[in-house]
């Protein structure tokens, strides 16, 4: 995991698009700025990666991890219909996981929430949900 140590820097699409939420040991962990939805993304700290694929098996492992902790810890504290995790990078090729608690009240249900409808930002920058989930997802980290 020495990849940490140099030469990542997240999007400038991420960046302008999310608020940090925090770090694990490989991922930093960012809520999408668009309060219909709770959406994580999820970015591997390792410098010019776009795939899964490209990762290490040990790095591999730790996303998996920390993919699912995210998951259970959205999902604890929203309660939705359903979660969706995926990776795309279409438009956004650093690598990076998406996290979405669907609901099937929600405005876009069941079809993707990608290009529908005009983004509601947060007017607390997440501080609500955030002081949520964070704690949820160090707890989800320390499950064993």
């Amino acid at each position: 995991m020495n990849a940490l140590k140099t030469g990542f820097s997240l999007s400038d699409k991420l960046e302008a698009d999310t608020f940090s939420v925090l770090d694990l040991r490989l991922s930093t962990v960012r809520l999408m700025n668009d309060a219909r939805y709770p959406w994580i993304i999820m970015v591997p700290r390792i410098a010019h990666i776009e795939e899964m694929y490209e990762l290490s098996r040990v790095e591999q492992s730790f996303l998996m991890e920390e993919m699912s902790a995210v998951s259970r810890a959205v999902k604890a504290v929203t309660n939705p219909t359903k979660m969706n995790v995926g990776a795309l990078g279409n438009i956004v090729r650093q690598l990076h996981i998406h996290v979405i608690a669907r609901f099937d009240t929600d405005a876009t249900w069941p079809d993707p929430v990608w290009g529908k409808g005009e983004a509601k930002p947060y007017n607390d920058d997440g501080a609500a949900f955030l002081s949520l989930l964070r704690p949820q997802i160090t707890q989800e980290m320390d499950r064993k």
